[in-house]
């Protein structure tokens, strides 16, 4: 799985469906052209401190690199907005979200 690292990317996965979870917001798009997913993190300043943030992204990375690769649809891109409550759930809650918004996502 690659990773988002182009502005451009991150602001085109976010005119897909968006998905609410506890944790975080999963954004998914479908790519024109093919190939292997892609996905994006990004916490924004109002979740806290850099310190926060960056313990937000951290979780978010480590439920993406558990997951069950097949929930991701190649040709699609993902971002993981992260919020505040992903510092306080459980991982497993994360996780099981996660594995629902990926599903939703593609019933759109």
């Amino acid at each position: 799985m690659e990773r988002l690292r182009q502005r451009e990317d991150f602001l085109s996965a976010a005119t897909g469906a968006k998905i609410p979870a506890a944790g975080f917001l999963l954004q998914a798009k479908r790519r024109a052209a093919g190939g292997p997913p892609r996905i994006g993190f990004t916490v924004s300043k109002k979740v806290g401190n850099a310190v926060e943030r960056n313990r937000v992204r951290r979780r978010l990375r480590e439920i993406v690199r558990l997951a069950d690769l097949k929930a991701f649809h190649t040709g699609h891109d993902y971002v993981l907005v992260g919020r505040r409550a992903a510092l306080s759930l459980p991982f497993d809650r994360i996780r099981q979200d996660l594995a629902g918004a990926l599903q939703r996502a593609h019933r759109h």
